[in-house]
């Protein structure tokens, strides 16, 4: 086991800080919420939104939090990252929530990221990502690589004797940075660069044609082809419609989404796309009383039967209620004491179990490999016997493999190389 590995595994189990200073006294705690409600990414994002709206409602309902009720800030980035920055400071800076739950794509987080480590406040982000990343104030509830991209070539290759990958993105960090993890993962696994194409789109692309037609060729070669993609928003409506066009079939080439779930195939017809993959750490099929629960406390909420759920409300639901179990163990919601607090709390999750926050500000999570079903939802053709907790740091990458990210004192650092035994990122 390297030195990295053993130092991950030993803060698993470590404890934490109580923090206990008083904060302002105000009739209200406000909860901000920075999601894009127009724009390319609003066909995912609106429903994190409604998701905190329904969160701080039930919160409101169990009498609020620390004698005060939540009162939710919305501010709409407008698929602009630029804007993403902005809407931060304002939420911030002349709203003074007290956290903030928001963004999608990790262009907008990485927009946003100074904003909150200046102003020492707390960003929940639910979505996966590309990982290489970890900040004393962002909480990743959504999957690092290790949590979603690495088993989903895992189980391709073992389960569909998969030998060459198409890699297709949106042209923004979260793809280009995961497929860079993954090349050299399946580099490392014997996978010849000649059997590994790479292509990246811009958001909102539309005219698939040409692309899939490579595709379709790329995979004419005599060995089992698969697209792994880590397209956004919605693109992937003429996407998927593209491939049905051209007669492909899971049977032929199977695509494992990374950014796919019930949200995005609502808005589609599924299908030509039954068969087809996704990767997550929840779906809404996910047979759990937890689960259940949830289904029906957003259809009341959301008054509407039909509306569905997905990986990211469940990371969003995972990241309310360590943020409300982390201010009633801080007794205050002060974000250096919230930061303190959080580390080792657990909550349970939508699939049956627990997700822990580990010292890195990432949590555990089941690796679930989901198949497109006629009907929309997902059925579950593989999981993860255990939960496996988020590396923020690449074993793959060769900048990576040595670093590791432990928030407590006295290390408190979100890139220690173990190596040279320094911190060479944030530290404060």
């Amino acid at each position: 086991m390297s030195l990295k590995r053993k130092l991950l595994t030993s803060l698993v189990s470590v404890g934490v800080l109580m923090a206990s200073s008083a904060y302002a006294a105000d009739d209200t705690i406000k909860v901000g919420v920075l999601h894009s409600l127009s724009g390319t990414m609003a066909i995912s994002e609106t429903t994190l939104k409604d998701t905190v709206l329904m969160l701080i409602e039930e919160q409101n309902k169990k009498g609020g939090l620390l004698g005060k009720k939540l009162e939710p800030v919305v501010v709409d980035p407008a698929s602009n990252w630029p804007l993403f920055a902005e809407k931060a400071k304002e939420l911030v800076d002349k709203e003074k929530v007290a956290a903030v739950f928001g963004c999608w794509t990790s262009v907008s987080r990485k927009s946003v990221l100074p904003v909150f480590e200046e102003s020492n406040s707390i960003l929940f982000y639910p979505v996966q990502y590309e990982g290489e990343e970890s900040s004393k104030n962002v909480f990743y509830t959504g999957a690092a690589p290790n949590q979603q991209a690495i088993p989903a070539v895992d189980y391709l290759m073992n389960n569909s004797g998969v030998k060459r990958w198409v890699l297709a993105g949106t042209d923004y960090v979260y793809p280009r940075t995961t497929n860079k993890i993954l090349e050299a993962y399946l580099k490392s696994k014997g996978v010849a660069a000649e059997d590994i194409m790479i292509n990246y789109t811009p958001f909102g692309h539309s005219d698939w044609q040409s692309i899939v037609s490579d595709i379709k060729k790329f995979g004419s070669k005599g060995k089992k082809t698969a697209v792994v993609s880590t397209i956004n928003g919605d693109a992937n409506v003429p996407f998927y419609k593209e491939l049905g066009n051209q007669g492909i079939s899971a049977e032929d080439i199977p695509v494992i989404a990374f950014s796919v779930g019930e949200e995005e195939l609502s808005g589609m017809d599924t299908k030509p796309l039954v068969g087809h993959l996704a990767a997550w750490n929840y779906f809404m099929s996910i047979d759990a009383d937890a689960n259940s629960k949830f289904i029906t406390e957003w259809h009341k909420f959301t008054k509407d039967d039909k509306r569905v759920t997905n990986d990211p409300m469940e990371a969003t639901y995972i990241g309310f209620n360590m943020w409300v179990k982390a201010v009633e163990k801080a007794g205050t919601t002060d974000p250096t004491a919230v930061q303190d607090a959080i580390i080792g709390i657990s909550v349970p999750n939508l699939t049956g179990g627990y997700a822990a926050m580990m010292p890195n500000h990432h949590i555990t999570k089941p690796v679930i490999i989901g198949e497109i079903q006629d009907d929309g939802q997902f059925g579950t053709v593989w999981e993860t016997s255990g939960l496996v907790a988020g590396d923020a740091w690449s074993d793959y990458l060769e900048g990576s493999k040595d670093i590791i990210s432990d928030w407590r004192a006295p290390l408190s650092c979100g890139s220690y190389n173990v190596k040279t035994a320094k911190c060479s990122g944030q530290n404060f």
